[in-house]
């Protein structure tokens, strides 16, 4: 169940997962009117009006009575808008969610949370937020986002200047506005770079302005950063906190070399796979942007041990696998939980 105002790498991620679920799944969608378009049709696929920031939802209850679902898989962008969908959810099976944002609901919403069978973690400061809402810690699983693994990586290229990119909504937390200051110094240095810096956001115009006179280019919001990525030499993640990585792990599947921050648990997931600095710190960001600028040496070994390392261990397929094994894990226990108490769904 989708029940979103707008696309983002929440429903990219579910999008994407839907694709490459084993076939021991057999999925339906439902979503709201306002992102069905992004999922595709097909006769699995059932459209309901947005039932956000409401108490019930009466539409979405009847089209999952009349699926009659094992489990429900409800991706949750927020805690805070969702009730109406997880009381629905939870009206007709044993239901699961993805989190993807760690706000906490009002006081009066809590025993939609505390009914969750289990619950996924894309990111690992997620984890403990599920708890909070209720949900046994062994029933969490920290799922990160599954990835396309391209045939074909992209080309090494010896040129200049080296094209640096960075693919983030324009918000303060994805550090955006670091980055445009570590340009600024490595200019200064005279090194040789071209940003091209895709997304949007509240900050676009402060962000530009901030560019003025510098080799950043703004190419506006992107519906596919694939196409942007293989024009890159390198790929930059300068975030002050963890953020959704989609954008950085599609770039080490692709081959792309990557600078990040050591946000989250990106030391412990990328080591030695990527460039990893300190978080808001501009000259820790200048440095490590000007190895990588400077030695194609260093891009060819992260470039070939960033992608093993994505096809390891963030194959979407992978992923779909892991996703399988604990809705069923889940569902089964809710259900014996269910026959000891002697009630049903």
């Amino acid at each position: 169940m989708v029940d979103s105002d707008s696309f983002g790498a929440p429903e990219a991620h579910l999008a994407r997962l839907l694709r490459f679920l084993p076939p021991s799944v057999r999925p339906s969608l439902v979503v709201s009117r306002e992102v069905a378009g992004f999922f595709g049709g097909g006769s699995q696929v059932r459209v309901v009006p947005s039932a956000r920031g409401r108490s019930w939802a009466p539409d979405m209850q009847a089209v999952l009575a009349e699926l009659a679902p094992d489990v429900v898989h409800v991706d949750l962008p927020d805690v805070r808008g969702n009730e109406a969908v997880l009381r629905a959810a939870e009206s007709v099976a044993p239901t699961v969610v993805t989190l993807h944002s760690g706000n906490l609901p009002l006081v009066d919403s809590w025993d939609v949370y505390n009914r969750l069978i289990g619950g996924f973690a894309p990111l690992r400061s997620l984890l403990l937020t599920l708890q909070e809402l209720g949900v046994p810690a062994h029933r969490i699983r920290r799922i990160r986002p599954g990835v396309e693994i391209p045939a074909t990586p992209v080309p090494l290229r010896s040129r200049t200047p080296v094209v640096v990119g960075a693919v983030a909504p324009l918000v303060p937390e994805q550090g955006l506005d670091l980055l445009i200051q570590a340009v600024a110094a490595l200019v200064r240095r005279g090194r040789a770079l071209q940003v091209l810096i895709a997304g949007d956001g509240p900050e676009r115009a402060a962000l530009i302005d901030r560019a003025r006179g510098l080799p950043v280019r703004f190419v506006g919001p992107v519906a596919d950063a694939v196409p942007l990525l293989r024009r890159l030499d390198v790929f930059c993640a300068p975030a002050r906190q963890e953020v959704p990585p989609g954008a950085l792990l599609t770039a080490l599947a692709h081959g792309v070399p990557c600078l990040t921050t050591a946000v989250g648990d990106a030391v412990d997931a990328l080591a030695g796979a990527a460039t990893i600095v300190p978080p808001d710190d501009a000259g820790a960001l200048a440095s490590g942007l000007e190895r990588l600028v400077t030695d194609a040496g260093l891009r060819t070994k992260l470039a070939g041990d960033g992608r093993e390392l994505a096809t390891r261990n963030f194959d979407v397929r992978r992923v779909g696998v892991q996703v399988a094994e604990a809705l069923a894990e889940f569902s089964a226990g809710a259900r014996a939980d269910a026959g000891r108490r002697g009630s049903s769904w």
